[in-house]
């Protein structure tokens, strides 16, 4: 629905034109925005209008307007400070106005509500089909979905960065579902299939809303649907690309669903299956008991493709101190991290022991 700050604005700019001060108020004589001088007509007065067959109407040097909505139902009252013909016509092209308003954002709101419903798999697909059909949106188009994960909630700043940078006339999307996230249908080009230019479009989210609305954010996206029933998949995909990304790739702010590798994989095993792993890959010390050089020895060993005299020289170390590390590694666990083997099993278990802490963190 239109905001009053929306009509507020609007009639503030016609008052600066025409120096007529305006009124709006709902059906019960409440006021939705005025400007300065024109509050001194009762609710009582507009309900009585607003009851009353007239769609125009001059009482006490007032002029009387219904501002209709959708099936002629009554929205708003406006009210024009004034007497004469100069006034009614001027009030006629402020209620011209405030109707187009009201039309623009009620199909926004509708479009939105369409779009949350979609999200969240709530429509049957012949619903989707007629409510796409009457919203005027066009079914088959290749979209993919982003979710915008803000660190505060309700951020309206960076929603609106957003609209500015999506414009719902080009066939996007923006809306929400929760407190903490917005989400992004964005159509793409014609025969636009290209999984770099969407991450590149991640990037930019991210960078734009670093700069101007002053936050820092992650950035997941789905894969490429099209057809507009496929957005709750598209959706989907994007969450488990988020929730992936923060437990197994938490340095990086942008995370594709194509890209999640086996982090994707291990966020599907069954907890008691990762638990039994953990069990028998780390017989003799379990990776939480890691003091905090081991772990950056053996991060910064996994970073350089298992190249020791590389990873020496990263942490300033002989190599033969890293050697020694490495030895001392495999005496406590069992695995030399110098083989592939071993490494693989290795870096397997430390991504399922980061899930696991993920798992008991959203418990607690």
């Amino acid at each position: 629905m239109i905001s009053n700050q929306i009509i507020k604005s609007s009639i503030e700019k016609l008052k600066e034109i025409t120096k007529i001060d305006f009124s709006v108020r709902g059906t019960d004589g409440s006021v939705a925005a005025s400007t300065q001088g024109s509050e001194d007509v009762d609710a009582a007065t507009v309900r009585q209008f607003a009851s009353s067959p007239a769609d125009s109407q001059e009482v006490q040097g007032h002029h009387f307007f219904k501002v209709m909505g959708e099936e002629d139902q009554t929205e708003y009252i406006l009210i024009a400070r004034g007497a004469g013909e100069d006034v009614h016509m001027i009030g006629r092209i402020c209620v011209s106005q405030l109707q187009d308003l009201v039309m623009a954002y009620r199909e926004r709101f509708d479009k939105s509500n369409f779009i949350q419903n979609l999200l969240l798999d709530n429509l049957l697909l012949v619903d989707i089909y007629n409510r796409a059909k009457k919203l005027h949106i066009v079914s088959e188009r290749n979209r993919v979905v982003f979710i915008i994960e803000t660190r505060h909630e309700k951020d309206t700043e960076s929603m609106e960065v957003l609209r500015n940078m999506f414009s719902d006339e080009e066939g996007h999307f923006i809306t929400e579902v929760d407190e903490k996230s917005i989400i992004l249908v964005q159509e793409l080009e014609a025969g636009g299939d290209n999984y770099e230019a969407i991450e590149q479009t991640a990037s930019s989210i991210r960078d734009t809303l670093n700069t101007e609305a002053m936050t820092d954010v992650r950035v997941a996206a789905g894969t490429i649907i099209h057809d507009i029933s496929q957005v709750s998949r598209s959706y989907k995909e994007a969450r488990m690309a988020l929730n992936v990304g923060k437990i197994f790739y938490s340095a990086e702010r942008v995370h594709m669903y194509n890209k999640l590798g086996i982090g994707r994989l291990i966020y599907q095993l069954p907890e008691s299956l990762c638990r039994m792993f953990i069990k028998e890959v780390f017989t003799k010390q379990q990776p939480d008991t890691f003091d905090e050089e081991t772990l950056q020895t053996i991060n910064m060993f996994f970073d350089n493709s298992l190249n020791v005299s590389e990873t020496a020289r990263q942490l300033f170390v002989h190599r033969n101190t890293l050697v020694y590390r490495l030895e001392k590694l495999d005496k406590s666990t069992g695995l030399d991290i110098r083989k592939f083997d071993d490494a693989l099993t290795f870096k397997i278990a430390l991504m399922v022991e980061s899930y696991l802490h993920y798992l008991d963190s959203t418990v607690s």
